[in-house]
């Protein structure tokens, strides 16, 4: 038979309205006395669906404005649905907004036992998990201290450490990574290993595609308030990173957006790059690379005079503008020979990859020279990119293979 899931959302809608036009002067309120302001109309959620299973953990991800906080919030009560339902079927807890059920002139400790009784907590049992709370937050020496003089990394640390003294079925968190440093985030990172082995049902709302495909089973993207994905995490990620840089790259070009200290083409014109993509394994052309498998960059050149010994490059930037790969035939093979007026070839450089999930962008190039005596023919910035998607989340710069060995 069947179990029954934690959480359904059934054609889930929700819409705002936000005030825009407001009558000021005495004028106007004595002519028009009935006139209302006028308002637009936000539509958060548009006929979202989808089902968590318990014990499963569901990533929930999308851009700014996406509706993803809007969702988290109406499961929680705190906003009800204009049309669709939603079903909870367990003891829910939630970290969805900073300072909630916080006050600010109270100390640590005052604050502390009030959230744990206001999430299900007996006074008896919160006494008694007040040492565990502090000492996951690292407070012991704040716990007198009022919360209003409290950074955001502090009262973060101490709201998550109350989330998770409660033995909630179902925990529903929101950018509880976003704020704290990198030491807390790892101590967040454990601990989310500890609910997955649980077999708690949580739900993460998250900009970390690192994190999604880490801990969660499935997730579900949004943009604006409609899903655009839902399914296993690899798809999710890929398809949040391509959403993100290419509303950046329509961004950019409206802006007129250009980087000024790297034209997007330089050389005197004695070759000509035609085009340029990336290649998976079996050499078919892609827009989306998994990580750990062989794949290339190949550029097809046209030679417009008779050139000698050219030199054949590539630049692999990712979404940061770092450099990852500076290959070239300058030492492998510098002697290409000779190429014709009209002759045209096709350069591809392989490569394992070793990326970090991300963006990246290829630049190839056509030279004559070395050092400098180098001689752009032809330099194309930021010819074609791929998204690398991942299930090994790593915040370094390339995900490097290595052997770890424990001698004792």
């Amino acid at each position: 038979m069947q179990s029954i899931p934690a959480v359904v959302v059934d054609d889930a809608r929700k819409s705002f309205h936000l005030p825009h036009r407001e009558v000021h002067t005495l004028k106007e309120r004595v002519l028009h006395p009935l006139r209302r302001s006028s308002a637009d109309v936000l539509h958060a959620l548009k006929g979202v669906s989808f089902e968590v299973q318990r014990g499963e953990f569901f990533g929930i991800v999308g851009r700014n404005g996406s509706g993803k906080s809007t969702l988290l919030k109406c499961l929680a009560g705190i906003y009800g649905l204009d049309e669709g339902a939603m079903y909870v079927d367990g003891r829910l807890s939630t970290f969805i907004e900073l300072g909630v059920g916080f006050n600010p002139d109270l100390p640590a400790r005052d604050n502390v036992l009030l959230n744990a009784l206001m999430l299900g907590l007996s006074p008896r049992e919160a006494a008694r998990r007040f040492d565990e709370v502090i000492a996951f937050a690292e407070l012991e020496d704040f716990v007198d201290l009022k919360l209003k003089n409290y950074s955001s990394g502090m009262e973060v640390r101490l709201a998550f450490s109350v989330l998770i003294q409660v033995d909630a079925d179902i925990l529903l968190i929101d950018e509880v990574l976003a704020v704290g440093d990198a030491s807390f985030q790892q101590k967040c990172f454990d601990e989310f290993a500890r609910i997955r082995r649980s077999g708690r049902t949580v739900l993460l709302v998250t900009h970390d595609m690192g994190a999604v495909q880490r801990f969660c089973d499935r997730a579900i993207l949004l943009e604006h308030g409609e899903t655009v994905h839902l399914g296993d995490t690899d798809t999710v990620a890929a398809k949040y990173l391509e959403l993100n840089f290419s509303e950046r790259a329509r961004a950019d070009a409206a802006a007129g957006v250009r980087d000024e200290e790297a034209p997007e083409r330089q050389g005197d014109g004695r070759a000509e790059i035609l085009d340029g993509w990336f290649e998976d394994a079996d050499g078919a052309r892609t827009e989306a690379l998994p990580a750990g498998a062989r794949c290339a960059f190949a550029a097809r050149v046209r030679f417009h005079a008779e050139v000698r010994d050219p030199l054949f490059g590539l630049n692999l930037l990712n979404s940061r503008g770092d450099n990852l790969l500076s290959a070239s035939n300058l030492w492998s093979a510098p002697e290409s020979g000779t190429f014709a007026e009209g002759e045209e070839l096709v350069f591809r450089v392989g490569f394992e990859n070793i990326l970090s999930p991300d963006r990246y962008w290829a630049t190839p190039a056509v030279a004559r020279g070395g050092g400098a005596g180098l001689a752009w023919l032809d330099r194309r910035e930021r010819l074609a990119s791929v998204v690398v998607t991942g299930t090994r989340p790593t915040d370094a710069l390339v995900d490097m293979p290595y052997e770890l060995e424990l001698v004792r």
